[in-house]
């Protein structure tokens, strides 16, 4: 495999591809993040991006769409040459904040500007670290700031990496140090005053704050540690600390994890999400309201519906977005009735990024409404507005590519099969839509464990259009452990990672070359960060696989032990200690059993990972050279978790892709 590929057929074909979803270079938006709606209900934003060409990462913009007797309109607030994102307006809506690193690439500050999206852009003064988060206390006259000093972790979905300055006035030769207790790794809260311009931090030194929202003007929730490493977020706990200098009062100190805090409007109510989760940002379960004066937390369980997303629509009303089995749904809580109401739910298409996300908008005509990215594996991403009457599209954003000889006509199928066990074991097929005979099968596992296959948009499947264009099916299953089943489903993991949910990958494909589906002889296996480890892990357990890509893979849970910035994730999922001589930390460690190995593997990782850092991928591909096995190791320099920037994306889907067609 040369190092240079961009002249081969299948590179062009690949980048062809993904050109025809994107469009590079005709100020198209191709996606959207972080959808805000302004109280009034006129506006609606979102971080949109456009890619200039596909050789570098897309730059992101704040866009406003103003509603108005069916009219549409776009106002693009942006800097040619730096990103702009996470709009959010005041209470009055007169008033639009988002972040920006037009003063120095990487480093996100709060700016400023008119509620419709124009007029001249207010520059605040510098707060010391990067802004990663921001929100108008109810009168409107501060505005909250999370800020991650340059060096603090990023989450496993952000890249798993570190947030790197990229200006330094120190020689190259000068080293790192690393001391553990440093004063630049933690993450604060800090508010700006709108009159004044003045900063002030809220959180005590030795704080880490993760999450943080207002409870009326005095005061903020939070979700905070003691210490600032990644791996502490899995112990955090819900606190309220007070503006007036009192003590703060710890509100939870949870059993599982928590997140998306959120205070009502008049800061009488709290409520967070509570659930099992392999990752930050990434939080799958139950809602658990409070009071901020303590005393009164109660769960409350919607259906078994796993909520990825709340966020209050008024001062009892509290929005929710979440997945249940195939289904994504949203609807609300009344929080002094108790009465839950589900406004929408869809199989058939899916809302929101990593997960289901909404913000929500006034009622109208006393019907509540949200506004969401809406996308399904054959309809790209739509800015819509949904109600119980079903969804409105507002803006559509990256081209179908359905009219280009690049698309091969293809559908994706929600499919069911049982586990060794008899338990119930869900999954998505994308095929060729004319297929009739058993043909290759690449089985791509999701990461987590506690994560889901959506019906997601075909341009986010990585490379299952361009197989599907060569007549190769993939599987996405969800075995045990997965979210959208409920938080018993996703325990089932838990302790036992790389145990019974090994033989749910087993069973599915079973299950395919039963229907028709799969040629036995001709399956493949890949997968990113979990899968990237149970991709290594199967092929160690059994030999039915042709070939295999791990993407940023564990396989040697010792070393990821030592190595990773979430030490805690592979004792919580795997059980026992790290140093544990006879225990699951060596019996689940692919490395420990490459001499099963017989088929060829391909391993891509991205040496700015931390999450699973690139030796993982290196002592995998050393111990199969070892035991003669074909094996080839990419490494690409600038990635880090995921490898999912441009160009890396084209030549790692590209390569994965060749090795598939080329074994299978």
């Amino acid at each position: 495999m040369h190092r240079d590929i961009r002249d081969t057929a299948l590179y062009k074909e690949v980048e062809n591809l993904y050109a025809s979803f994107v469009q590079p270079g005709t100020n198209r938006i191709s996606d959207a993040d972080h959808i805000a709606a302004s109280p009034d209900g006129q506006w609606l934003g979102f971080t949109g991006s456009v890619f200039a060409d596909l050789a570098t990462p897309p730059r992101t913009r704040v866009c406003v769409v103003v509603r108005d007797s069916g009219a549409v309109c776009r106002v693009f607030i942006s800097h040619v040459e730096h990103d702009d994102k996470m709009p959010c307006w005041s209470p009055d809506s007169a008033q639009l904040a988002f972040l920006s690193d037009r003063r120095e690439t990487g480093n996100y500050q709060l700016c400023l500007v008119g509620g419709d999206g124009t007029g001249n852009v207010i520059e605040t003064p510098r707060v010391d670290g990067c802004v990663e988060a921001l929100s108008w206390s109810p009168d409107g006259g501060r505005i909250l700031l999370g800020v991650a000093e340059f060096g603090a972790d990023l989450a496993g979905c952000q890249g798993g990496a570190t947030i790197a300055r990229h200006s330094s006035d120190l020689p190259t030769w000068i080293p790192e140090v690393n001391t553990g207790d440093a004063d630049n790794l933690w993450r604060s809260c800090w508010l700006y005053d709108c009159e004044t311009g003045a900063l002030e931090q809220v959180n005590p030194v030795g704080l880490n704050v993760w999450e943080s929202r207002w409870c009326g003007d005095e005061a903020v929730v939070a979700i905070v540690s003691d210490h600032h490493s990644e791996g502490s977020w899995y112990n955090a706990r819900l606190v309220l600390m007070h503006l007036g200098g009192e003590p703060s009062t710890v509100l939870y100190q949870p059993q599982e994890q928590i997140g998306v805090p959120c205070a009502s409007p008049d800061g009488q109510h709290l409520a967070v999400i509570e659930a099992i989760c392999s990752d930050r940002m990434i939080v799958a379960g139950d809602i658990r309201l409070f009071s901020p004066t303590g005393g009164d937390t109660r769960p409350i369980t919607l259906n078994t519906i796993d909520v990825t997303h709340i966020a209050w629509r008024d001062s009892e009303s509290l929005a929710f977005a979440g997945h249940r089995g195939f289904e994504t749904v949203t609807g609300e809580v009344n929080v002094h009735s108790g009465e839950i109401v589900e406004y929408w739910s869809s199989e058939s298409c899916t809302i929101g990024a990593w997960y289901p996300a909404i913000a929500p908008l006034p009622a109208t005509g006393g019907q509540a409404q949200c506004a969401a990215l809406v996308e399904q594996f054959d309809r790209p991403p739509a800015l819509t507005v949904i109600s119980a009457d079903g969804i409105e599209e507002i803006l559509a954003l990256a081209n179908p590519g359905s009219d280009d000889d690049v698309i091969v006509p293809t559908v994706i199928e929600a499919i069911r099969w049982q586990g060794r066990d008899g338990l119930e074991i869900h999954g998505w097929l994308v095929r060729p839509e004319d297929q009739v005979d058993p043909g290759p099968l690449v089985v791509d596992i999701h990461g987590g464990p506690v994560w889901c296959c959506r019906n997601r948009w075909r341009g986010r499947l990585r490379g299952a259009q361009a197989l599907a264009n060569h007549r190769v099916a993939t599987l996405y299953p969800n075995p045990r452990g997965s979210s959208a089943r409920g938080q018993d489903f996703a325990a089932m993991v838990r302790g036992d990672m790389g145990g019974e949910d090994t033989y749910d990958y087993l069973a599915g494909i079973d299950a395919m070359v039963e229907r028709g589906v799969a040629d036995p002889g001709r399956v493949g296996v890949t997968g990113i960060s979990y899968g990237g480890f149970m991709s290594s892990w199967l092929i160690t357990q059994d030999d039915r696989f042709a070939a295999a890509a791990p993407i940023s893979p564990v396989v040697n849970w010792y070393s990821q032990h030592g190595t990773s910035q979430i030490p805690f994730f592979d004792e919580l999922f795997l059980g026992g200690n790290a140093r544990e001589k006879d225990g699951n930390h060596y019996h689940r460690s692919p490395v420990m059993f490459a001499d099963k190995v017989k088929c060829p593997t391909l391993t891509l990782v991205g040496a700015l990972d931390q999450n699973t850092p690139p030796t993982q991928g290196l002592e995998f591909h050393n111990a199969l050279l070892e035991n003669g096995v074909e094996s080839v190791l990419v490494t690409y320099p600038n990635a880090a978790h995921g490898i999912r920037n441009f160009p890396d994306v084209i030549d790692h889907t590209t390569r994965y892709v060749g090795w598939f067609l080329r074994h299978l």
